[in-house]
């Protein structure tokens, strides 16, 4: 950009008088000066490529050494203190400038988002909180595991369909712990009922929440990750009575008083007798609806009295001490109890959905 020709310039050449009275002018002007674009217009009249110190410091290069030495000096003292005195008052128009037109302190603050748990982790602490009061104690475990601990120690055997690679995800082949196996990611809990198991003697009551992967394709009620909490209990005398009461009373806390419950037999290799538990359907009460596929129930968990073959496997006298396991998906509850239809809002992060949770 080109500058415009100051008013008043000298065309060229400098005395040492000439300098005098230019820094009169400037400290003159200065004085009044308190906008931004009114101490830009003086550094150009004074410092700029046309201003008379700008032809000044031309002109050196043909006087006597003398002169030079003499007019060179008070023209370096005059830029400097130009310069200097255009700053300082710069920095004055720009407090002036904050004052007037900082923030208005009358007026309300803007509160900070609160933050809140997700629906999930508030789900998990509602079960917890209904087993912990019973005498239950929370226990967690790696989520990276050993084929040792998430099979051959629940009594699943080698050819079951859950140790494909298509049912688990494995982490590395057999390395140099054969007893061990390979490492995968956990497909349930129940490995750190093991752990437990082989740490501490009878009586136990552990439950143990956690995250769980397993290859599934993702749909509406299916992700490759998701959430359980199991709960052990061992002792010498634990009986079948002992499970259906414990598991009664927390349906009934967690999903209201009136909640109907039934136990249906079924099979898992790490209990014996097992079985699966039913809540009456809270949308139709019973009858049959969509909700749960006009049957009137809806499966909530499975449990069982832990088989001998798991006692053994972690060193317990299977002929002295008996005790029962359960399992439940978090999400499922969660989405029970809420009426959420879809498994995938809970890790979208769709904001519209997690805030409707307090």
């Amino acid at each position: 950009m080109t500058e415009p020709e100051p008013s008043g310039a000298q065309p060229a050449g400098l005395t040492l008088g000439q300098i005098d009275a230019q820094w009169e002018a400037f400290s003159s002007e200065i004085a009044d000066a308190q906008r931004p674009e009114k101490l830009e217009q003086l550094r150009v009249k004074y410092l700029g490529r046309k201003s008379p110190a700008a032809a000044g410091l031309k002109q050196l290069g043909v006087l006597p050494p003398e002169q030079r030495a003499a007019l060179g000096k008070r023209l370096n003292v005059f830029k400097v203190e130009v310069e200097r005195r255009l700053a300082e008052a710069a920095q004055r128009a720009s407090a002036a400038t904050s004052r007037t037109a900082g923030p208005d302190l009358t007026l309300p603050g803007d509160a900070p988002a609160a933050g809140r748990l997700h629906p999930i982790t508030q789900t998990m602490q509602a079960i917890l909180d209904c087993f912990v009061p019973m005498g239950f104690e929370v226990v967690e475990g790696p989520e990276i595991e050993y084929e040792f601990y998430n099979f051959d120690a629940l009594n699943i055997p080698k050819d079951h369909p859950s140790r494909e690679a298509f049912d688990t995800f494995f982490v590395d082949a057999p390395t140099d712990r054969p007893r061990e196996g390979a490492r995968l990611l956990r497909s349930h809990t129940s490995p750190v009922q093991i752990r437990a198991m082989q740490r501490r003697r009878p009586p136990l009551r552990i439950v143990v929440p956690g995250r769980v992967w397993r290859p599934d394709p993702l749909d509406a009620s299916h992700s490759f990750m998701f959430h359980q909490v199991e709960g052990l209990m061992v002792d010498s005398r634990v009986t079948f009575a002992d499970l259906k009461g414990i598991l009664s009373a927390f349906l009934t806390r967690y999903f209201g008083p009136g909640t109907a419950t039934r136990f249906r037999p079924h099979f898992f290799p790490f209990t014996e007798p097992s079985a699966e538990v039913d809540i009456a359907c809270s949308a139709c009460r019973g009858h049959g609806c969509s909700t749960c596929e006009q049957k009137g129930w809806i499966e909530i968990l499975g449990c069982g009295m832990v088989h001998p073959n798991v006692f053994k496997a972690v060193g317990y006298p299977a002929d002295r001490v008996q005790g029962f396991a359960f399992g439940m998906g978090v999400e499922r509850l969660c989405m029970l109890k809420y009426g959420i239809r879809d498994i995938r809002v809970f890790f979208e992060n769709d904001l519209r959905v997690l805030e409707q949770f307090q």
